[in-house]
């Protein structure tokens, strides 16, 4: 891929902690099983990462695919359950693979499982950091993969594209590479067409682009919508992205030595706390408070708190602290917030001025539905 080359790119070279995520397009075949040779290319890559002082963490796919030929289901279609095994039995042997190609090479890789509740978790997200960071501080490469054995989609990322982004999160990453079966974004798959180079902010266009279609080479690409909501997520943390593609020799070593590989996402410059990725990103919305024009106003354009007199309609069952959509009058999703009152408390008060709270619940936690520190802007 040539092209003018931007500088953004040779800032990637000073990435001080990395993390890639492969997915199981990659390191599969044509017969749907793991390919050894792809696996071992793969670490030849995170070595040399390891090897010039850059922190690597893997976000890896592929346990299914793994275990599928043990339980005689490669290439067939499966129930969750049969997927749950797959994923049992494939994990223990994608990670002694793993851990084979590591040692070769003179270094160790770990496991971590994670699942939703171990990023919603306070305590259990900061003991998840703290082993990330133990195991770093050790020269130990983490490897991770969401614990499909036992999850279910109360507690799932829903895929490892979205595992990725918390995991670049979690630990503070300076860059997140997601190796595709594609090259890059492509505005559309014609012959001679190349990704798009550079992508300062992700739009509605670009969800456009992602599409379900097919690469030049037969691949269905149709997750590309799921790695720009995972790619955006992890820009508006302020980390930088690069889709590339993860079947070519020397993928990570050409991207983190600035050649232009795939399509580079920058950070956005007003990038989010962590409280506020926290609450945009990580935590599961249980319910929708539907809000008039005024209220719109007050929140997207002059900063305030939403307060009950706002609120038209409540959806769902939800409690104090959880996490709720705030909709406009026209129903798209403006904001994020947690609530200090139950559905059923918001039922009541909806349209009330504060002074009569008190009066319609017979008391009064606060004057507001939602705080202004407690709420977080999408548009």
């Amino acid at each position: 891929m040539t092209g003018i080359q931007h500088p953004f790119r040779l800032r990637l070279a000073k990435s001080r902690r990395l993390v890639v995520k492969v997915g199981s397009g990659v390191l599969t075949g044509a017969d749907q099983r793991l390919n050894r040779v792809r696996v071992a290319s793969l670490v030849k890559g995170l070595s040399s990462l390891v090897e010039s002082g850059i922190q690597t963490i893997l976000v890896t796919s592929g346990a299914v695919a793994t275990g599928a030929p043990v339980m005689g289901l490669a290439g067939r279609t499966k129930t969750i359950p049969q997927k749950q095994a797959c994923a049992a039995i494939g994990q223990t042997l994608l990670m002694a693979l793993y851990e084979e190609c590591f040692s070769t090479r003179g270094h160790h890789s770990a496991q971590i499982l994670l699942t939703q509740d171990d990023v919603r978790s306070r305590e259990r997200y900061l003991n998840a950091r703290n082993t990330f960071e133990t195991l770093i501080s050790a020269g130990v490469v983490p490897i991770v993969n969401e614990n499909d054995s036992v999850a279910v989609s109360e507690i799932k990322f829903g895929d490892n594209d979205n595992l990725s982004a918390e995991v670049a999160a979690l630990v503070g990453a300076d860059l997140l590479l997601i190796l595709s079966t594609t090259d890059g974004l492509y505005e559309k798959f014609e012959p001679g067409q190349q990704p798009i180079p550079l992508v300062e902010q992700i739009t509605n266009s670009h969800f456009d682009y992602a599409k379900d279609h097919l690469s030049p080479t037969g691949i269905s690409t149709g997750g590309m919508k799921s790695k720009l909501m995972s790619i955006k997520k992890a820009n508006q943390y302020g980390i930088a992205a690069v889709l590339a593609g993860g079947q070519k020799d020397d993928i990570i070593q050409n991207v983190i030595s600035g050649k232009n590989e795939g399509t580079l996402f920058l950070p956005c410059e007003d990038k989010l706390s962590a409280r506020e990725y926290w609450i945009l990103h990580t935590l599961s919305p249980k319910g929708t408070l539907s809000i008039d024009a005024g209220a719109r106003r007050a929140l997207t354009e002059h900063g305030r708190s939403l307060l009950p007199i706002g609120i038209t309609g409540v959806e769902g069952n939800f409690r104090s602290g959880n996490s709720v959509r705030i909709a406009g009058p026209d129903g798209i999703e403006i904001a994020r917030g947690l609530t200090y009152y139950s559905s059923q408390e918001v039922v009541t008060i909806k349209g009330c001025k504060t002074d009569e709270i008190e009066s319609k619940l017979g008391y009064r936690y606060y004057d507001e539905v939602v705080h202004r520190d407690n709420l977080v802007l999408i548009i």
